[in-house]
């Protein structure tokens, strides 16, 4: 399924779903993050996706880092709620969906980085390499927060 994301665009169509997601922030003994180039949109970023009923947000970020990064990470902290109204998400099945992600830190505790169905590349990240990717703004700003030590964010 192709997506378009729509970033504090005044042509972005309005949103008709809200759907709860979860982020893990995984972060190495060598301070390197974990990120996955996504095939639908070839922009670097953290593992996560939407939550599965039966879940807890923080199982949710769990599985989807184990699923899209082949890294298996326990949840070490809280990052924050992004939940922006400027950031939409369209879907060619006609899904237009406002950005809502419970954000988490964790850390590696098995498994090695793996590239699958959803993701074209799986890396380690030092923070003086990430300028050198593109990596969506909404991404950005949840690695920026945990890199200034500004979190819990509850935007």
């Amino acid at each position: 399924m192709g997506r378009t994301e729509y970033y504090n665009d005044s042509k972005a169509p309005k949103a008709n779903t809200l759907i709860p997601a979860s982020n893990l922030l995984v972060v190495n003994d060598d301070g390197a993050i974990l990120l996955q180039r996504r095939r639908d949109t070839g922009q670097w970023a953290l593992p996560g996706g939407a939550q599965d009923i039966g879940e807890s947000p923080a199982h949710c970020a769990v599985r989807e880092c184990e699923e899209e990064t082949g890294i298996v990470a326990e949840v070490t902290g809280f990052l924050g709620v992004y939940s922006n109204p400027a950031h939409i998400i369209e879907y060619t099945d006609g899904e237009i969906r406002q950005q809502y992600e419970a954000a988490y830190i964790g850390r590696p505790v098995g498994g090695a980085p793996a590239v699958n169905d959803e993701a074209d590349g799986v890396r380690w990240v030092l923070p003086e390499e990430l300028d050198g990717l593109d990596i969506h703004a909404s991404m950005r700003e949840q690695i920026g927060h945990y890199l200034s030590g500004n979190y819990p964010y509850l935007g």
